[in-house]
């Protein structure tokens, strides 16, 4: 066969690169060795002086959520209230141990609103994180059939058409010590009432803080101790806090608890799906603008008590939809008028007054929402 010119200047050029290749060179090359002594002044990297430290997350666990929105929703129930009485910062209101006579009475058919959570990494190294987010939490009512003598406050009315609105600004800090120890910080300033666009004072902006030393045992669990000043069940506490985040060696089951604000047993179907079934408490005091007379501060400790079923699953991209299904058991509504706005600890002995005493009755309650996420 008669190469043309074309093809012969194509092989010939084949033949060039593979002569030129590494590959070939050194097979040519074998008896050529290499001079090592270029190596000699470089040393092995020796990392046993590095430090470090233990990761903010175990194997297993729920996404964080960057944001999150959701829709709450509670059914039916039925509400009873007392009449008001002021100031019951000086001893005029409601004892204790009284059982003060019910003045307004009203059927809500709906309880809830919209939500949003926000959390964001503003410093994220080994040994700091430090995440921040604004979050914002509608409670609003339908209230009908309402009935009221001549003694009531008229908040049944007032609720019906203002609801509630609370606006937190949260911080938390996670400061590992060693590879196994580390310290949880957190602290939160929220904003509860009946405002509307005009804003509440800024001495009734009411403040959270919560410390836990805790312990990463290894990447399927960690324990934690603490202490908390909390507003989780409407009136002002100081609690103890138990951290306990575990995962099975088959990743299927665990636990995600931060007693006694929450606790959760957790089940994962794949690692796109997973169920939590336990509890959690959520409250804050809500000041009530109409009946904050002069410098004082008429606020409900709204605290709630929600068994529940959250079903969690992974939607496309970093996005996840989570469906809540429970029930809401009323804790407090009572209400307690604050001289000079100034907070007090009333605690499981303390004797100051009541403005009011409410009760709620208990409802099936559902959430469901979506969220931008990170593991």
């Amino acid at each position: 066969m008669v190469l043309d010119k074309k093809m012969k200047h194509i092989y010939w050029l084949l033949f060039l690169a593979v002569l030129a290749s590494p590959q070939w060179a050194i097979a040519q090359d074998e008896d050529d060795e290499e001079d090592w002594s270029m190596y000699e002044e470089l040393e092995l990297v020796d990392d046993s002086n590095v430090k470090r430290y233990a990761k903010p997350t175990i194997v297993g666990l729920s996404p964080t959520r960057f944001l999150s929105v959701s829709w709450d929703m509670q059914m039916p129930y039925d509400m009873s209230l007392s009449a008001a009485r002021f100031p019951a910062s000086q001893g005029t209101g409601w004892g204790v141990d009284e059982s003060a006579p019910i003045s307004e009475t009203g059927t809500v058919n709906f309880t809830g609103g919209f939500r949003f959570n926000s959390s964001i990494p503003i410093i994220s190294k080994s040994n700091i994180v430090w995440q921040s987010g604004l979050n914002y939490m509608r409670v609003g009512y339908n209230i009908s059939d309402i009935q009221a003598d001549g003694n009531a406050s008229g908040l049944a009315s007032i609720l019906n058409e203002t609801g509630l609105n609370n606006l937190n600004w949260t911080n938390t800090f996670y400061v590992p010590m060693t590879e196994e120890n580390f310290f949880i910080f957190q602290g939160l300033l929220d904003m509860s009432g009946n405002y509307g666009f005009s804003l509440q004072p800024f001495n009734t902006i009411r403040w959270s803080l919560a410390a836990v030393y805790g312990k990463r045992v290894n990447e399927r669990k960690r324990w934690g101790l603490g202490l908390a000043r909390t507003y989780r069940v409407g009136n002002l506490n100081y609690v103890p806090v138990v951290m306990y985040d575990v995962t099975s060696a088959d990743r299927k089951w665990g636990t995600e608890i931060l007693f006694p604000a929450r606790a959760h047993g957790r089940y994962n179907f794949n690692k796109n799906s997973l169920l939590l079934f336990g509890y959690e408490l959520e409250g804050q005091s809500y000041r009530i603008d109409e009946f904050s007379f002069g410098n004082n501060s008429f606020e409900i400790r709204r605290g709630e008590l929600r068994p529940r079923l959250e079903f969690q699953k992974q939607i496309p991209g970093p996005f996840w939809a989570h469906f809540q299904a429970g029930y809401r058991i009323d804790w407090t509504f009572n209400a307690d008028e604050l001289s000079g706005s100034r907070e007090f600890f009333r605690g499981f002995f303390g004797t100051q007054d009541f403005g009011m005493i409410n009760s709620l009755g208990n409802a099936a309650y559902f959430n469901v929402g979506i969220s931008f996420v990170t593991f």
